[in-house]
């Protein structure tokens, strides 16, 4: 797909990976639809920097856990676009959850956020996609959709559970449709990461450093541009995947 002219609207598109995301689709030509939830500031602040490479921007604030809402900003962005080409399913709730826990609220929020919010978005926008003949989504998920991460089941499952949605969709929506997923790896420290932490996990990589979003942004404008692939998901990681195997014994 030519990504010029073309309508993407990003999830938690209006900080970090997910602002560096909508940036990069604006500087390729595309208008850009920011949903936020409590970021509406950022939001507006990724909107005005978008639209400076001359595109058309809205930031809409919708929970996307909530089908109501989902569908409030499906029409919305249909008033104002017709719809969009791209869906870019990059909204996640961080949040430990540990197990097993009698308060299951961060569960149901985590995991409403990753699994639910990522369905609901992409059953709204697809149809407008499958009428016009083409369309591309892409599933943010990460390392813990192969391999789990103590105390944080409701992340490692939201994940996996996207990953898995991402075949589903590929093959659902088939051929006007490509669904593919991106699993960034450390490309960019959280806030509460020490310097010492922070190098801990550049140790993890094959490549010994830490990548940024801008390497997120190069899988995502391949994957839109790349016709003959769906149903996959690249690996941003430089080689955390496996790195881990270089600091133990065989």
């Amino acid at each position: 797909m030519d990504i010029q002219g073309k309508t993407a609207l990003i999830t938690g598109g209006a900080q970090r990976v997910g602002r560096a995301l909508t940036l990069a689709l604006a500087r390729a030509g595309a208008n850009v639809v920011i949903n936020y939830h409590n970021s509406k500031e950022a939001a507006l602040a990724t909107a005005q920097e978008a639209s400076t490479f001359g595109v058309q921007t809205l930031a809409i604030g919708a929970d996307i856990s909530d089908h109501r809402q989902v569908l409030r900003m499906a029409e919305e962005v249909s008033e104002r676009f017709g719809g969009v080409e791209v869906l870019v399913n990059s909204a996640s709730i961080f949040k430990a959850t540990p197990f097993p826990n009698p308060d299951i609220t961060d569960w149901l929020r985590v995991t409403g956020v990753l699994i639910n919010g990522a369905y609901y978005c992409a059953n709204a926008f697809a149809p407008y996609m499958l009428q016009k003949g083409e369309g591309v989504i892409i599933n943010i998920v990460d390392l813990s959709a192969w391999e789990p991460w103590p105390d944080f089941s409701a992340h490692s499952v939201g994940k996996a559970a996207l990953l898995a949605l991402t075949r589903q969709l590929a093959l659902e929506l088939a051929p006007k449709v490509r669904v593919n997923a991106i699993a960034p790896g450390p490309v960019l420290p959280p806030l509460n990461y020490s310097p010492e932490r922070i190098a801990r996990t550049a140790e993890k990589t094959l490549l010994g450093r830490w990548g940024s979003p801008e390497d997120v942004c190069k899988a995502l404008l391949f994957l839109i541009e790349s016709d003959y692939i769906t149903g996959q998901a690249i690996i941003v990681d430089g080689g955390e995947f496996y790195g881990h195997r270089k600091l133990e014994p065989a």
